[in-house]
């Protein structure tokens, strides 16, 4: 483990930094990386790892979704009420929707099958879109119009929809019942995740100004490792809740850091802010090297050209759909399209589920598996590459 340890951090960390001399996303780097050191290629990370690396990809997530609890405004998320709402299930519906309509046509499938295929899809990756928009709100592009702020929920709120919609239509070709349940679930994992982390992030607050004010001070550095506890505590409730009641755990994260900066002074939470930085260059490493590892590349040439024309006729009706979410909104043209290159991007969803229907023997999960691999690699790439290079030129300095 500890060479395989040695290999993401040295490796990944020296391919990102030469991708960021050439101008190029240092995303790309690292999931280059573990694509070619991982299982499918010169197989060089151990067992031990990979067979921890989903934990390890969400400890990397739960930093980063910290940091951007920390950095964001209540207040900012009112006034992106709206339109973050229905980014939050639009494009993804539009996305399944392309599938739906042309899938069959040019694949072959069924429509059922094209459904699964586009709820696999649907997901935008917060991988790659939440360490963006954190640094957009630290650079103050784009913050006078919440910009930042809009994607950094929709895409939040983005994977608790799809996921419930893939888990329904995998169940639909099983030939299983579908309940009403099953949609009700959605607002309820959001909102209760949401509840779940306000309380936990006050409580936090709470103690540690309680032990302040009796002369107990806690180091910052300290506080940084209780709230990750508090944290990874409440990705366990949602394994835990499992089949009870659905709670969305990454949201619950968010949701605790913002609770906790609403209570706490600004200084203390731009010092703690300033710790999880230092912590996200380690963790970025861990997390794109064993997302980039869980790329079967071998899937991509089954999936043929009618496949990469699905994934870009899809983004089209994906980029439609974020663009009606905008009406009304006071962005101006360049605003707009900026955010439509932010729901581009696909990695940690497609991932984690794109194995799914193959594992349980669907008739589908061979061209499901290849597709979400193809997407990985080409819209990880474009959408990263599209921010870093239109972020100055498409968002105003605030």
């Amino acid at each position: 483990m500890l060479t395989s340890l040695a290999l993401i951090f040295l490796v990944g960390l020296s391919m990102a930094s030469i991708c960021k001399r050439f101008k190029v996303p240092r995303i790309i780097g690292m999931l280059a990386t573990g694509i070619v050191l991982g299982p499918f290629v010169l197989n060089l990370f151990d067992e031990s790892i990979l067979g921890i690396s989903s934990e390890l990809r969400q400890m990397a997530l739960v930093i980063i979704l910290i940091k951007a609890g920390l950095a964001l405004d209540i207040s900012d998320l009112r006034k992106v009420g709206r339109p973050a709402i229905l980014m939050s299930f639009l494009p993804a519906l539009a996305e399944i929707g392309g599938f739906v309509l042309f899938a069959p046509k040019l694949m072959g499938i069924t429509v059922l099958e094209a459904a699964i295929v586009g709820a696999v899809l649907g997901a935008v990756s917060p991988a790659v879109v939440v360490p963006k928009m954190v640094q957009l709100m630290d650079d103050k592009l784009g913050t006078d119009k919440k910009i930042p702020q809009l994607i950094l929920a929709g895409a939040s709120l983005d994977d608790v929809f799809v996921i419930v919609l893939f888990s329904v239509f995998v169940e639909m070709e099983q030939g299983g019942e579908v309940a009403v349940m099953d949609f009700v679930g959605i607002p309820v994992s959001i909102v209760l995740g949401i509840l779940l982390g306000a309380v936990a992030g006050l409580l936090v607050a709470l103690f540690l100004e309680f032990e302040y004010k009796h002369g107990h001070k806690i180091r910052n550095s300290i506080k940084v490792l209780i709230l990750l506890g508090i944290a990874f505590l409440l990705l366990e409730c949602e394994t835990l809740l499992t089949g009870i009641v659905p709670v969305s755990g990454l949201l619950a994260v968010m949701s605790m850091a913002v609770a906790y900066q609403m209570k706490s002074s600004k200084d203390v939470v731009k010092r703690i802010s300033e710790k999880y930085g230092k912590v996200w260059i380690a963790a970025e490493a861990i997390l794109f090297v064993l997302v980039g590892a869980a790329v079967d590349i071998r899937y991509t040439l089954e999936a043929g050209g009618m496949a990469i024309l699905l994934i870009f006729i899809a983004l089209i009706f994906r980029s439609v759909g974020v663009l009606i979410c905008l009406i009304g909104t006071n962005l101006n043209f360049k605003e707009r399209i900026f955010c439509v290159i932010a729901y581009i991007p696909k990695a940690t969803v497609q991932a984690a589920i794109g194995s799914v229907p193959l594992s349980l023997g669907l008739p589908c999960g061979k061209l499901v598996l290849s597709v979400a691999v193809l997407s990985i690699i080409i819209t990880a790439p474009l959408g990263a590459f599209g921010m870093d290079l239109t972020d100055s030129k498409l968002l105003k300095q605030g």
